[in-house]
């Protein structure tokens, strides 16, 4: 007798499958074993010493040449007026 007799873990696995469904369970049997993977694989991943790098062989850029339309000696202003603010009137009094 006991927890580990044969006839309660069909009663369980029964009640589980009623509980839950087959297609609840297939999919979260399939969601931890691809964690299992994901972990063994970042384990493995974090033993092998990590690869150098290499950039690919640069190719030559051309220089971008800034398009001039106005002159840089000659001031760059802003004409804005001012305006006044009102001041927000209360509702409630």
């Amino acid at each position: 007798m006991g927890i580990f007799d044969w006839k309660h873990w069909i009663v369980i696995l029964v009640v589980v499958v009623l509980v839950f469904g087959t297609k609840k369970l297939k999919n979260l049997g399939t969601d931890v074993g691809e964690s299992i993977k994901g972990f063994r694989k970042a384990m493995n991943d974090d033993e092998k010493p990590a690869e150098p790098v290499v950039p690919p062989a640069a190719q030559p850029v051309p220089p971008v040449q800034p398009q001039q339309s106005a002159p840089l000696n000659q001031p760059h202003t802003i004409d804005v007026q001012a305006q006044k603010v009102e001041e927000p009137t209360r509702k409630d009094s």
